[in-house]
């Protein structure tokens, strides 16, 4: 049992999902935050559910409509459907469950999560066949990761307020639409930074085969050099969040070590482009990225005693 569930979590790359869930969950407490940032079990299993099916979805469906792709790549050739571990149709049935998994969990949420998952599945799914028509394929995986963010949200929310509601409480509630929508575009481009990176590694055969890419595009140096403007205004945006929520010194701390985390990432990428060096630079680091931002905003909302103030 151990054996299978390690092959189907690496066939899907379950450890990936450190990227998205961490800004899901903390775009839900900050939601949350008139009680106290938690928003009861229900909702965060929900959620958490939510994320898990729909991210096992897209990368099923990108296993399956990449396979030609990857038995020709030498770096993944030693994937599942390429070496018959798991079979075409078993990867198609864990794609249309996982997906009818992620419908469920939006029903179980609220009407409005319902009515938009359809749309949220087709942005994570379509993601996988556009290097085949743009060299944007990076900006579309990022709006496909920022869904994350937004449906947390609303899956505590119910709805977006650009404007302060009759029953509004507290000062950053007349921003309230604003706060997910600035996390989510940090997301984007802290997402276009890390898989510009993670691209560097297929130049060559990208190139060959005629796929599409920014780095294929301007070649790697100067898609480099984007991803690191990227991860700026990333960084950017994070700052303008805790702005808009009112954060305090542990959430200045955090998004400093951030900053740190992807200047590293950028030395690293441009010393080495070898795998090793890469997947430092793509996997680990990133993973830091977004469970610091986690901590640290939970740290803001789930414990006030903690919010060393600086001003």
């Amino acid at each position: 049992m151990f054996s299978t569930v390690t092959k189907w979590g690496s066939f899907v790359k379950l450890s990936h999902t450190v990227f998205a869930l961490p800004f899901a969950l903390a775009a839900m407490v900050v939601a949350a935050r008139e009680t106290n940032g938690w928003p009861g079990w229900r909702v965060f299993l929900l959620v958490l559910a939510a994320m898990v099916c729909a991210r096992t979805c897209a990368m099923a469906f990108n296993r399956i409509v990449d396979r030609k792709f990857d038995a020709l790549n030498p770096r993944t050739q030693s994937r599942h459907l390429v070496t018959g571990e798991i079979t075409l149709a078993s990867a198609i049935t864990l794609c249309a469950l996982s997906g009818a998994g992620f419908v469920a969990a939006a029903w179980g949420l609220n009407p409005l999560c319902f009515k938009l998952s359809p749309v949220a599945l087709f942005f994570v799914c379509f993601y996988s066949v556009t290097k085949r028509f743009t060299d944007f394929t990076h900006v579309w995986l990022g709006l496909a990761l920022a869904l994350a963010p937004i449906g947390a949200w609303l899956a505590v929310e119910g709805e977006f307020r650009f404007l302060p509601g009759v029953d509004a409480k507290g000062p950053w509630l007349p921003f309230s639409a604003f706060v997910p929508l600035t996390l989510a575009l940090a997301v984007v481009l802290w997402l276009v930074g890390f898989d510009i990176i993670y691209a560097t590694q297929d130049y060559e055969f990208d190139r060959r085969q005629g796929l599409r890419s920014l780095v294929v595009r301007w070649g790697p140096m100067n898609a480099l050099g984007v991803a690191f403007l990227a991860h700026l205004f990333m960084w950017a945006l994070l700052a303008v969040f805790g702005a808009l929520c009112m954060f305090r010194l542990a959430y200045w701390i955090g998004i400093t070590l951030i900053l740190g985390l992807l200047l590293l990432e950028h030395v690293i990428a441009r010393r080495r482009r070898d795998p090793v060096a890469i997947n430092v630079a793509f996997f680990k680091l990133n993973g830091i990225v977004s469970c610091t931002f986690l901590a640290v905003t939970v740290s803001e909302v789930l414990f006030p005693w903690f919010r060393l103030k600086w001003y």
